[in-house]
């Protein structure tokens, strides 16, 4: 088996990584986020993915590096991590009573080969009230997340349906992830 780097600091994508039985190592890099002029959603997603296999395997020449990064788009726009509590506040008010979509960009790299893609889910979102608001707020659960919600936790309870990956919603998916992995030889 090949040694595997995942290359995020982030708790749900190694809980996903270890649904999948394989052993790894966390590295996470650090790169510039920002996002570039006239850049749509899906290719911020993959460009990020693909800095960060990059960054790690300039550190580890002869791992397998599995990155993601996952971005929230709503009417053209790209909704990251809440900065503030209104910052949260005004995602929440753009994404209440309607669907938007969840884009995963994936890479996995090795020295010889790079193999990427992007997963697209569409979630729908209930109407929020300003309670429904606060109440979530108040549970620290939004911090760190994109859009900032987490459909595995608290979260779910304003979820009523999703059209694709569950695992891409909450940050990695797993299906496509093993798909790139057998595609560089990573995985029989």
């Amino acid at each position: 088996m090949a040694h595997l780097i995942l290359a995020s600091s982030s708790p749900r994508r190694r809980e996903l990584l270890q649904q999948l039985g394989l052993e790894f190592e966390i590295f996470s890099p650090e790169i510039d986020e920002s996002v570039l002029a006239g850049e749509g959603v899906a290719a911020y997603v993959e460009r990020l993915a693909c800095s960060k296999a990059q960054a790690v395997l300039d550190h580890f020449p002869g791992a397998v590096v599995i990155a993601a990064d996952t971005s929230l788009s709503v009417d053209q726009q790209i909704l990251g991590k809440p900065e503030s509590k209104q910052h949260a506040f005004e995602m929440w008010q753009r994404i209440s009573g309607r669907k938007h979509d969840v884009f995963s960009g994936v890479c996995v790299r090795t020295m010889t080969k790079k193999s990427s893609i992007v997963v697209r889910t569409q979630v729908e979102f209930q109407h929020l009230s300003l309670d429904d608001m606060e109440s979530y707020w108040a549970t620290g659960e939004p911090l760190g997340k994109a859009g900032a919600y987490a459909i595995q936790g608290i979260a779910a309870r304003y979820i009523p349906r999703i059209e694709g990956s569950y695992s891409n919603v909450v940050g990695l998916p797993l299906y496509e992830t093993v798909q790139l992995l057998q595609s560089v030889k990573a995985l029989n």
